[in-house]
């Protein structure tokens, strides 16, 4: 019997790593050993090269650091993440709101909604940027400005004001919006009934009372990592930013997000991987620091923290 337990462990331990193995393998591949690298260059001069000799330190720290070019980016990601983080939020919690209320066509809806989280990021900036904020009367936004008389706007090149956010943040929602309303619909379908049955027992009443003392703070969990998801998602914008901002005479000076910074540093003109890397480096302590901060401070993890 020993030998037979054994045998079927040692058993269950080989198909797991058959499972498990190649996904392991390619995460450490892809993942680990390129973000290891990346911390190593960050140490050296490493221009034009991958396998710099040249060791200088904490110099390229310093000098992304004092670049006010980075600093700019940090400022862009500040703002980006101001509108979009709230704005995702309070619009995903209002569809799935919405749609769990509903007694039929709730699958439709769902899909419905979910449908453009399968779209590119590419595609949607261009269709945003060519057909709906097109800075000529052809485009959608400035043919209904036209019908109440308003002038036109050059959405994406306009900085007083900065119009271009506008096209940055709906382009964003529009995409991610779905798939956060998915999250927030999972966490609804996990509030146990008897809690409204009670409450409408004690007298609450159905809409925003009940919504506040019963529905919200059973979201807690999933309201903490929707905010966690959709702030590391504001971190890695590149390709709306690039898309829509972007053009034959190259990126203009403003709005640009962390990684246009560094898609510029590292593979630009000077390709200054040593650069690129500790600004890459820097970027990472932000959002981890950013992401501890703020699960300490919703208690999300804790002793007591029940998931809904």
């Amino acid at each position: 019997m020993p030998a037979l337990r054994t045998a079927r462990q040692r058993n269950r331990t080989l198909w797991f790593w058959v499972f498990v193995g190649p996904f392991a393998l390619g995460l450490a591949l892809f993942t680990y050993v390129p973000l290891a690298w990346s911390v190593y260059l960050s140490f050296f001069d490493a221009h034009n090269t991958v396998s710099p000799t040249d060791f200088t330190g904490l110099d390229n720290y310093g000098t992304v650091l004092g670049d006010p070019a980075f600093r700019s980016a940090l400022a862009t990601f500040a703002v980006f993440t101001a509108f979009i983080v709230p704005a995702t939020y309070a619009l995903a919690l209002g569809l799935a709101l919405a749609v769990n209320r509903l007694r039929s066509f709730q699958a439709f809806f769902r899909s419905v909604f979910f449908l453009p989280t399968a779209c590119s990021y590419v595609v949607a900036a261009l269709v945003w940027k060519l057909s709906i904020f097109n800075g000529v009367r052809f485009g959608l936004a400035n043919t209904v400005l036209g019908w109440f008389g308003a002038e036109q706007i050059a959405w994406l090149s306009t900085t007083d004001p900065p119009w271009y956010w506008l096209v940055v943040v709906t382009v964003r929602l529009w995409l991610q919006t779905g798939f956060y309303m998915v999250l927030f619909l999972a966490g609804l379908q996990r509030v146990p009934p008897q809690l409204y049955e009670a409450a409408a027992v004690d007298g609450a009443r159905p809409g925003w009372q009940t919504f506040r003392h019963i529905t919200f703070p059973a979201l807690r969990a999933t309201s903490v990592a929707v905010v966690l998801l959709l702030v590391i998602g504001a971190f890695q914008a590149f390709d709306e930013f690039y898309n829509l901002l972007s053009d034959a005479r190259g990126y203009p000076p403003y709005a640009r997000p962390p990684l246009v910074y560094l898609y510029y540093t590292a593979l630009g003109q000077g390709q200054n991987l040593g650069l690129g890397s500790a600004g890459a480096v820097v970027l990472a302590l932000v959002i981890a620091v950013v992401t501890v901060v703020q699960a300490r401070w919703s208690g999300l993890g804790g002793r007591g923290e029940k998931a809904v």
